[in-house]
């Protein structure tokens, strides 16, 4: 029988591999509606003190930031983001050909700065459950081009009808529409002819590549990000329920992250039952992240944000502020983190 509380002191790989345990119990014949419920209690239990072991290494992270204590994680975290926009580049095809203006478009629209979120949370999770392989590295370049992809569409007149991106023109700005259309379609594509590279990198690892490829695929297509994009355009100047809005947020802005640190995962060897923990903590996130991204649109400034304020109120879109106010929108952020 499961114990009915987590010890505090204990890793997350431990609460891990305990929650892999219990997955193996839950899977035994005979076994007991009684236990069954009891264990099922306790992988709730396990998931929350994982969740809260995040949540204090990000408090810990915003107090020292706030002390200017931080200096060290700055520079570690600069340094990530330069190492992943050189596995950028050596990923980004060769500008030449009559189709090289597209290639073009490609670089410029992936090579706008940013956070490099997605990559970043890959190659964390990679690292957490002891990964060494090289296959890593191509995934890593694919699933910022679909980020990146998604922004650019997103920019489209079509759609949101943004200029700025990042602090300079967006890509159908500069390159037109047409060709900002072809840019996205093109690292989509090239996305994925990226991410299949790492079958020559790794044969060996061909399972893993595999499984990996299936997880970037739902979770940027119509089960995932394309789902929830479509949802949202279709939303849009009418009045929308919670619901609608969560399910919105989870799968445009949640399945990517999701996609992230499960490929992460996965390419590392972790095991089924430890790769939908971590699909659970990254839907945490990505749903801090989006409300947190709705509060940074009606309170901070153009040029901080490198892109228009207010453009959801001017899309007439619904956002966890209009929809619960801001102060409730800060609280519920602090809470998902």
């Amino acid at each position: 029988m499961a114990e009915s509380t987590v010890k505090e002191n204990r890793t997350l790989e431990e609460l891990f591999q305990e929650l892999d345990g219990m997955m193996r119990q839950m899977e035994e014949p005979g076994l007991s509606l009684e236990q069954s419920f009891s264990l099922y209690h306790r992988g709730i239990e396990l998931l929350k003190s994982c969740n809260d072991k995040i949540d204090t290494v990000e408090k810990q992270i915003q107090i020292l930031e706030e002390n200017g204590e931080c200096h060290e994680f700055r520079d570690e975290k600069r340094k990530k983001t330069e190492e992943i926009e050189q596995i950028l580049k050596a990923y980004l095809p060769v500008q030449e050909g009559k189709q090289q203006v597209i290639m073009e478009a490609m670089e410029y629209s992936l090579m706008a700065g940013g956070k490099r979120l997605r990559p970043m949370l890959l190659w964390e999770t990679f690292q957490m459950f002891g990964g060494a392989a090289k296959t890593v590295r191509p995934f890593m370049a694919a699933i910022e081009m679909i980020h990146t992809y998604s922004l650019v569409h997103d920019d489209l007149p079509a759609m949101d009808d943004d200029d700025y991106r990042r602090g300079r023109k967006t890509t159908h700005i500069v390159y037109g529409e047409d060709m900002g259309i072809l840019a996205g379609d093109a690292l989509l594509n090239y996305a994925f002819e990226t991410a299949c590279t790492a079958f020559e990198e790794a044969p060996e690892e061909a399972t893993r590549i595999g499984k990996a490829l299936q997880v970037l695929a739902k979770k940027a297509g119509i089960y995932g990000m394309i789902g929830g994009q479509v949802v949202d355009v279709s939303a849009s100047g009418k009045n929308i329920t919670e619901d609608i809005l969560s399910f919105i947020y989870e799968l445009k802005t949640g399945a990517l992250l999701e996609s992230a640190m499960m490929i992460g995962a996965i390419l590392a060897g972790a095991e089924e039952e430890e790769v939908a923990v971590i699909e659970q903590v990254a839907k945490k996130i990505g749903i801090a992240f989006q409300i947190q991204d709705d509060i940074l649109d009606v309170t901070s400034t153009e040029e901080v944000l490198g892109k228009p304020v207010f453009s959801d109120q001017k899309n007439e879109k619904t956002t966890y502020v209009t929809l619960f106010g801001l102060e409730k929108a800060k609280k519920d952020v602090e809470q998902n983190f």
